[in-house]
């Protein structure tokens, strides 16, 4: 059964960080670069939050406050909600379903391996699905 190391390991453990004096405009901009959809927020080394874009609209858009005069640390999510590199690629779907996020750090101990999203998640199942097929018929069609 396939585990979430599985997935950092064909992903790769690139996580993006911001830390939590700096603004909401940075967060935003660096995602954007990043072309992501959360950051993890570190401070002093240690893993204290993590801001999405969900974050950004429900706690800044629509509260009307600005990005530039507002922290990460006001509106990153904390504590946060991770996963081991062993977990399964199935729990690891339902944690996120039943608490309703995208984005998971996966942590072992103090170490910080990767960032998975859903949609990482979704893409490692159906390449999996596409090589049991492609084997699957192979082996029926007797190539």
């Amino acid at each position: 059964m396939a585990t979430i190391r599985d997935v950092v390991a064909e992903k790769g453990p690139q996580v993006n960080q911001i830390a939590p004096t700096d603004t909401v405009f940075d967060a935003i901009s660096a995602m954007v670069e990043a072309n992501c959809g959360s950051l993890i927020v570190i401070d002093d080394g240690e893993i204290t939050g993590i801001i999405t874009e969900r974050d950004y609209l429900r706690r800044v858009a629509v509260k009307g406050r600005t990005s530039k005069d507002t922290l990460v640390s006001e509106i990153m999510t904390s504590p946060v909600i991770y996963v081991e590199p062993s977990c399964d690629i199935e729990e690891a779907l339902a944690l996120m379903t039943d608490r309703h996020i995208r984005h998971l750090p996966v942590v072992e101990g103090d170490t910080l391996h990767g960032l998975i999203s859903i949609g990482d998640l979704v893409w490692y199942q159906t390449k999996a699905q596409s090589f049991q097929i492609r084997y699957l018929e192979d082996y029926i069609s007797g190539r």
